[in-house]
Parts: C-alpha cells; structure tokens; sequence
C-alpha cells in the first residue's frame, strides 16, 4: 500500500520487522532486558551496530519499498526515529517489566527471545504508523493519526483478499456470493473488473468482513467488539472515500508504466507541442503541411483510410464482445474521434486501433482529453496493446511496428 509521505506501509515492511527484531535480539545480549529504562542510547547504538554488520546479507539490501529504500536504510531510520520518541521505548520497557513480575527472567527460558522479539515487533509496528501518519499529514495537511493508518492498511489487506477470491470464484461460490450480495453460479464480472483497490466497493468490504466468522472461523475486522474501526462499521462512504485514495495515489506514484514513461516524464506534452507547431505553421500560410505517408518496406503496410471525408468503418462486434468491451465499442470510438483535428488526418492512413495505440504510448492510458467512448468501462482507460491487437485482427509485434511508424509519420509531418 502506498499513500503520500509512507515509507514503511509496503510488503518491504516484513523484512524491515524481522531485520530489527534480529538486530535487537543481539543488542539485547549484551543489555539486560530486567533494567532497559535507561538504557535506550545504548540499544541504540548497539542495534545500529548490528545492522550495519549485516549490511551485506540478501535481506538487508532486499527494496523495501517502491521508491527505492532498501530494507537496511528503512530499518535504521526507523530505529532513530526510536531515539527520537522515547514513550514508544518507555512502553516497551513496562511490557517487558510486567512479563518480567509475572514469570521472571522469560528470555532465559526456552523460547523466551520469541517472547521478547514479539514485544519488539509491537514496538516498532506501533512507531511506523505514527511516523508514517506524521508524513502524510505533512504531505497532504489532512488529519491522519496512527489508527487511521491502521484502517487504510486493513481496507488495503482487504481489497487483497477480496480480489484473491474474486479470482478463485470457483472453489469459493458462497463467500464470493456473500461478498457481492447474489448467487454466484457463473464467473462474476466483477471479477474481471476489479482490477485495482480503487474499483473495490465499500458495501464488499462490509460483506467480507461479515463473511469472515461464516467462511474462515474468526470474526472479520470491521465485526469484532474492538472499537479500532468502530467510525468504519456504519460509514461506507469513509471506506469508499479511503479505498479510492489509495487506488489513487498508487496510480499516480506508480512506475509500471514504463513503455511509455521513457521520456522521464515528458511523453505527454510532445503531441501537444506537436499540435502547436503545426497550428502556427497553418496560420502563417504554409500550406498543406502533411507529408504523404511512406510505409517502411520492411514493415507491414498500413491499412489504408480515406484522409477526406471519412466513413465509419464495419467493425465485427463479436471481437469487442470478446474482450469484454461493448459490442459497439469501435464503431462509437470511431464516431468520437475529431475527425478535422490535424492528429487524425495526419493518421488518416491507419486503423482506429493503430490511432489509439499511438495515444496509449505517448500519453498513456487515462487523459482527461480522451472521449469516454474510448476507453475500456472495466477500466477506465483507453484498452491494452493486447486489446487492440485483437481489435484490429492482427500479431501484437505488427501492431507495435504500425504504432511506431504511425509516429514516425507525425515527426515527419512538422515542418
């Protein structure tokens, strides 16, 4: 899960935990846990010291997050951030004394460093929601304490296995009927739908917490007699509202996108500054501008279209139907191009897929520019190369080949 400022909320966490309760454990051999209340700058140093000894291990330099932390650096910023609130180590300590009182020197005993690593997993999981809720309260200026962000990364484990049963509909028919509030006999649309946190309902959420204590034998998160969520059990609108925050921000600071973010950035503005050159070049009368296009000998031939006047082209509705796009999804993506605009007579001689290719490599899949009637409804954005391949009937290789050349033409195009 990423949100603005969070650091320590992404599946780097788990290594980032038993790295510190590892590193711990040894400072911890040389400090007595019966007296640590004074003894923070100590463990300190001694953690740090053994963290930075396992520098070189396979786990310690693992990425642990998505903006390139590794496993270490997280894990030592987070032990500073320790020296920097000590009321997290003075909860540690009286966790420590009270098992102390009870059953005396634990960690002498036969498993009793798992006794103790766990309060130390508690203590640092505690101190990285409230660094993390710090952060995003600086990033964003809204409100956020270390229980909110226990919430988003509840609904985010949610979403996880919502969409993990949403997939395995047919070995669990009756919870995923619970979940979406139906029978269940066939696959569910929703299943092919749900293709990130953003598309998750609040309403499923509910169900598969209810559905939990039915279906996996403990009662779900937001069904319990905690009060940890209590302001989430009647408000489906603050799961929803919190739901597409993350689907958001992790669209937004995602970088699979790499096919067309090669530019670092700048793959969107090239087409419109492409188009303002072009304007200028028609207003200070430079004529007919277009070059005729050359198809590449090597490369496939372009399907010819009429650059005047152009007529909708007959599109085999069975094609959509089977990407699960409306049937009459080319045929209406057709009629929403602008048809005069000096992009579609420069692409004049490709195919609409080719066109749409073009758009989905130097702008990307989602702009507020497109027409809705271009987009795939289970997603919102503009459909894949595969979708496209199949749209316009040919290999995948040759429509990437008619993509590339079709912007070669528009380069060539500017004067």
């Amino acid at each position: 899960m990423r949100l603005p400022g969070t650091r320590y909320q992404e599946q780097g966490w788990e290594q980032v935990r038993k790295l510190l309760g590892h590193c711990s454990l040894e400072a911890f051999g040389v400090l007595s846990p019966a007296h640590l209340s004074d003894a923070l700058a100590g463990y300190v140093d001694l953690t740090a010291e053994a963290l930075r000894a396992c520098a070189r291990s396979a786990r310690a330099e693992a990425p642990a997050n998505s903006y390139g932390e590794s496993v270490l650096e997280l894990s030592l910023s987070l032990l500073y951030e320790l020296q920097a609130r000590p009321a997290d180590w003075a909860a540690l300590c009286d966790a420590v004394d009270k098992e102390y009182g009870k059953i005396g020197a634990f960690w002498t005993a036969p498993g009793g460093d798992a006794i103790l690593r766990k309060k130390v997993n508690d203590m640092y999981a505690g101190l990285r929601d409230k660094v993390d809720s710090d952060n995003y309260q600086a990033a964003c200026g809204r409100a956020c304490s270390p229980n909110k962000m226990y919430a988003y990364r509840m609904l985010d484990t949610a979403y996880s296995d919502i969409a993990r049963l949403f997939g395995a509909w047919r070995e669990h028919p009756e919870q995923v009927g619970a979940i979406l509030g139906r029978e269940v006999t066939a696959m569910p649309i929703e299943a092919r739908q749900m293709r990130a946190i953003g598309a998750c309902k609040a309403q499923w959420v509910l169900r598969w917490s209810e559905s939990l204590e039915r279906f996996g034998g403990a009662a779900g998160p937001l069904h319990t007699k905690s009060k940890r969520f209590a302001n989430l059990k009647t408000s489906p609108d603050k799961i929803g509202a919190m739901l597409a925050e993350i689907g958001d921000y992790e669209e937004l600071s995602s970088n699979r996108d790499s096919d067309w973010l090669h530019d670092a950035g700048e793959a969107a503005n090239w087409l419109d500054d492409l188009w303002r050159v072009s304007d200028a070049a028609v207003e200070e009368g430079e004529g007919r501008i277009l070059a005729e296009v050359e198809p590449d000998s090597e490369a496939p031939d372009p399907d010819p279209e009429p650059a005047e006047a152009p007529e909708a082209v007959a599109y085999d509705t069975a094609i959509a139907a089977s990407l699960s796009l409306p049937p009459r999804f080319m045929e209406l993506a057709w009629s929403a191009q602008d048809h005069a605009s000096w992009t579609a007579r420069a692409l004049a001689a490709y195919s609409l897929p080719v066109r749409l290719a073009v758009y989905l490599k130097t702008i990307g899949g989602l702009d507020d520019s497109y027409p809705g009637e271009w987009l795939d409804p289970a997603t919102g954005e503009l459909p894949t190369m595969q979708q496209l391949a199949v749209l316009d009937q040919v290999s995948l290789p040759t429509l990437r080949k008619r993509r590339d050349a079709a912007i070669a033409s528009l380069l060539e195009a500017v004067p």
